[in-house]
């Protein structure tokens, strides 16, 4: 820390200010931190990544951000971005001093003489510590070509916005164009590739494409954790949890610090019912949990399906007010309102939602439940064919369409899908899946064996009780004796999952636990 000087300016870090000849400019706040960083790095480049993580962290931001941001810091400064000169554009890289930031030893008056004459043979070993260590830093190697757009191409992978992604897939591409057997590029490749199916409603062709390249990926490094954890997302994008859940276990060996990976698996545990082992590798987090993107709603959806309906609800709530451009935050918030009974709040959030651009079936499809229950089918019908738009290979959304139409499937029809539904789930592990069945063997008439298919959903790990109280999508069948079997049973392997978690060592500290010690490793007692 201490004083610097930039051509004209007096920059005080300590007392965070910035003057030209004695006059004190307006730079504060997230322009005071941008312009420190920029100075702590003397004139080298500081990449996006960079300014992101000492300025914006844990927050996640994307580009133009930072580029707001320097032109308010411009502005304070009365610098002019065609002509800069203090600080400079480097294309597609960041952003650099446009002149050398050097030490202001004249803070006050008369101090200019009483420090000078102290360079004495401390003074000058001090000094040549200093240019030691800018030499070093000028004489830091360049990154090569290929590795600046690999680079890149992560830092847009990040951000978790469609257009980004396809700008990181893009690059990541290029990347492989010049070396195709690089690890890191066909791990990147498989990635975006994937997240267009799982978050940006792309074809199952794009997943499957993705499977292709994370299994090159793994051929090409058995060792690389990259690879694994890629493999891992383009099996869990498929469909199949079995396979994603060992390679994402598979990378975790290979790197414990990868908490993204633990989270991927934490993710799948939760869905078979899992719920302790789900909580604990999300609590186990090696690094900065807050970097991890979807690790606070999952937690958010494990305290719920725990029974833990306040802390679960506060979760969601911060994540959705934080948190606009995430996706399963913008849909989980919405879903628990509704699984609580909260169908007013819910309408609100999932308009919200919507105003977003959270372009997933998930939403409409809860606004076609919430239509139901108050009664007005030509909304539900609408609701449901958009979520069937939205995602025209995924059978579920297209069940409800039918379902719900304005002449709904009936007859030879209803049995043939069924038959097809039948088929498909022998397998499907995903245990919602199962609802579609429920809901074709409700409109057939056949309740027992709509609440045999809703038992098995819970036997393969679903335990949302609250969400098959509310959807009106099972109130033909919610009086039969059978619906409250499946919720208590639902409640008996809820209750085990919960006195696991509260007798275990790593117990959260916002739960009664049973013991007041935090160790334990996931690691070790959950992956192989």
């Amino acid at each position: 820390m201490g004083r610097y000087r930039l051509l004209d300016l007096v920059i005080d870090l300590d007392r965070q200010s910035v003057e030209r000849g004695g006059v004190r400019l307006d730079v504060s706040g997230l322009s005071f931190r941008l312009l420190t960083c920029l100075v702590e790095q003397g004139d080298r480049v500081v990449t996006f990544d960079e300014l992101i993580a000492a300025v914006w962290a844990p927050a996640v931001v994307n580009e133009e951000t930072i580029t707001q941001r320097v032109r308010l810091l411009r502005q304070a400064l009365g610098d002019d971005a065609r002509a800069p000169r203090y600080i400079r554009t480097v294309r597609s890289r960041g952003y650099q001093l446009g002149a050398h930031a050097v030490p202001d030893l004249a803070e006050h008056g008369t101090r200019r003489f009483t420090l000078w004459p102290a360079l004495t043979a401390v003074g000058v070993l001090a000094a040549a510590a200093f240019g030691a260590s800018f030499l070093a830093r000028e004489q830091k190697p360049v990154p090569s070509a290929e590795q600046q757009i690999l680079d890149r191409a992560r830092w847009y992978a990040r951000m978790g916005q469609r257009d980004n992604n396809e700008r990181a897939l893009a690059l990541y591409d290029r990347a492989l164009h010049e070396a195709p057997d690089d690890v890191d590029a066909l791990s990147g490749a498989s990635r975006t590739r994937a997240a267009r199916t799982c978050l940006y409603n792309g074809s199952i062709d794009d997943a499957r494409d993705a499977l292709r390249i994370a299994g090159r990926a793994v051929a090409v490094g058995p060792d690389n954790a990259r690879a694994w954890a890629a493999l891992g997302y383009a099996r869990d994008c498929l469909g199949d949890i079995g396979g994603a859940i060992a390679a994402y276990e598979g990378a975790v060996r290979l790197d414990p610090d990868d908490d993204a990976t633990r989270s991927s698996a934490a993710y799948l545990y939760q869905e078979q019912g899992r719920l302790a082992d789900a909580l604990h590798a999300n609590l186990d987090m090696r690094g900065d949990p807050s970097r991890v993107r979807y690790r606070d709603v999952q937690l958010a959806r494990e305290y719920e399906l725990l029974g833990y309906a306040t802390q679960a609800g506060q979760r969601y709530k911060q994540v959705f007010e934080l948190a606009p451009d995430n996706v399963f935050g913008n849909i989980g918030w919405p879903a628990y309102l509704f699984a609580h009974g909260r169908f007013d709040e819910a309408r609100v959030a999932i308009a919200e939602a919507r105003r977003r651009d959270t372009a997933r079936p998930e939403l409409p499809i809860l606004e076609g439940e919430l239509a139901l229950r108050r009664g007005d089918r030509p909304a539900a019908t609408n609701a449901f064919a958009e979520a069937h738009a939205l995602r025209p290979e995924a059978s579920l959304p297209e069940t409800l369409a039918l379902l719900h139409a304005a002449q709904p499937i009936t007859g030879e029809a209803l049995q043939q899908r069924i038959a097809s539904i039948r088929k498909a789930l022998a397998s499907d592990p995903w245990p919602a899946s199962r609802f579609e069945l429920v809901w074709l063997l409700q409109a057939s008439g056949d309740h027992r064996g709509a609440i045999a298919a809703l038992d098995d959903a819970v036997a393969m790990g679903w335990r949302d009780a609250g969400y098959l109280r509310a959807s009106p999508l099972f109130a033909p069948i919610a009086a039969d004796p059978g619906f409250q079997d499946v919720i208590d049973s639902i409640e008996r392997r809820t209750r085990a999952e919960r006195e696991r978690v509260l007798g275990a060592k790593w117990c959260p500290a916002d739960l009664p636990c049973e013991r007041e010690s935090r160790a334990g490793a996931f690691v070790q007692d959950t992956v192989p």
